[in-house]
């Protein structure tokens, strides 16, 4: 049978090469032009802010003010790729501006909106971080989301989220967030608001934002802005807390700078987002009888999985079959107990009686149901057992807790002790062949491969 030239799939640090029948349609969104010298478009955006004077003149204004002013610095955790160390790196430019306009180091603290994740551990922190900063005395700090007493409560929004923010940052008088702009599934582009809410809330604030009703609506999707309530209801927690800047960052398939957006927090961000516009967007026609994709570099776990659950729902035909592999490289690689819990009534119940439990008057809001909910998604177009899934660090264990079947199951490979860089086409390739083999309808099945798995937004032709 004749081949597509090689394509690849990241995994980890790898690009595993994959050669598929010609009858695979690869989808993949344009390619993003990386800046030659990411480093001076780093000062460049610092200088020339969106929508806001530069850094160096809010920090200023706040020397002008007669205190010894203090800083947090908002940084994501390591579910996100934002570059905070090397030749893009993004964090200590704006320490080096604080410093040196005289913001004394103890007096600066990089705060990591975990949101509902668990905090960094000190390893991870120093591999993500660039060693300046912490050798210049910065201390950082893993927000906390049940830490109640450093919480502080701003009031309602108009949804009626109770509006519980971390007061150490709004304790501090210069406030910069920090961040990487992609595609989200549920807010529409992550970044800007986002390092506010749900990054560095409370528990009980995400009740509202991350609840149900919320989660049921159609606009709650991938870049959209405009009439979508995540986003909205994120924009006025974060309004309610404040910024003084951020700095934002677009990334290409390598993670090399694409694009930096720094200033005001609407503005900066709404510009960041225009351009992941112009190269996000997937163009397809017709569903697919068989979607292959893979979780990228968020899904660490298979609750970040999700992500690349929902883009696949989008174009899989109903009664379909999803294949996907995720190197699951965080310390569970499942996720939390209230994750776990909800992904057992998926599991046990599905999709439709999950959607009508977590609508009931009846049912106490379990953090993290939200991500069951969007895997929901994926699972009204398709029966619990079409969508088959392999991760070198599940157990078998881990697979049970799942909705899915195990894809080396369907390809009726052995994967106990293999490479997953030479497993994986072979678990695609094999599994393939099963569903081809036992197609019986008149038209041939067809079957396309997200290249770029959760990144990558279908749109119609």
């Amino acid at each position: 049978m004749n081949t597509l030239q090689p394509v690849h799939l990241p995994f980890g640090a790898k690009n595993i090469a994959l050669n598929f029948p010609e009858n695979v349609e690869v989808l993949s969104m344009g390619t993003p032009v990386a800046l030659e010298n990411p480093g001076q478009a780093v000062q460049d955006a610092l200088d020339n802010a969106i929508g806001s004077p530069g850094l160096d003149a809010v920090i200023a204004h706040k020397k002008s003010l007669g205190k010894d002013p203090s800083a947090v610095i908002v940084i994501s955790d390591n579910t996100r790729p934002v570059p905070y160390r090397g030749e893009s790196g993004i964090l200590w430019p704006i320490v080096e501006r604080l410093l040196k306009q005289e913001v004394r180091a103890e007096k600066i603290m990089v705060l990591v909106a975990t949101g509902m994740h668990r905090g960094l551990t000190k390893d991870e922190i120093g591999w993500m971080i660039d060693a300046r900063v912490l050798e210049a005395g910065v201390r950082v700090i893993n927000h906390d989301c049940q830490e109640t007493e450093y919480l502080t409560y701003l009031g309602k929004t108009r949804r009626g989220s109770e509006t519980y923010i971390n007061r150490r940052y709004l304790d501090a008088d210069i406030k910069i967030l920090t961040g990487l702009v992609e595609s989200h599934f549920m807010a529409g582009a992550s970044g800007g608001r986002k390092s506010i809410c749900p990054g560095i809330i409370g528990e009980a604030s995400t009740f509202v934002f991350h609840g149900a009703p919320m989660m049921a609506d159609p606009n709650t999707t991938d870049l959209k802005l405009a009439g979508n309530p995540c986003h909205e209801e994120s924009f006025e927690v974060a309004s309610k807390a404040g910024a003084d800047f951020i700095v934002n960052v677009t990334l290409d398939h390598e993670f090399n700078l694409t694009g930096v957006f720094a200033g005001h927090l609407k503005d900066a961000h709404e510009a960041a987002v225009e351009h992941l516009k112009t190269y996000t967007a997937v163009p397809w026609s017709g569903e697919y009888d068989v979607v292959l994709t893979h979780a990228g570099f968020v899904g660490i776990n298979h609750y970040q999985a999700a992500k690349a659950g929902t883009v696949a729902a989008r174009i899989v035909k109903p009664g379909g079959h999803v294949l996907m592999v995720a190197d699951t490289t965080d310390t569970d690689v499942v996720g939390s107990l209230a994750y776990r819990t909800v992904l057992q009534i998926l599991k046990l119940s599905g999709p439709d009686a999950l959607e009508r439990t977590l609508l009931s008057p009846d049912w106490k809001f379990i953090p993290e149901q939200w991500q069951v909910q969007m895997w929901a998604r994926l699972f009204k177009k398709i029966p619990l057992d079409h969508f088959h899934y392999y991760s070198p660090q599940f157990t078998e264990a881990d697979y049970r807790v799942c909705a899915g079947e195990r894809l080396a199951a369907l390809a009726d490979v052995d994967t106990t002790g293999a490479d997953p860089e030479k497993l994986i086409p072979e678990l695609f390739k094999k599994a393939l062949a099963k569903l081809f083999a036992r197609h019986d309808g008149d038209e041939p099945l067809r079957v396309a491969y997200l290249k770029d798995g959760p990144y990558g937004i279908p749109l119609k032709d």
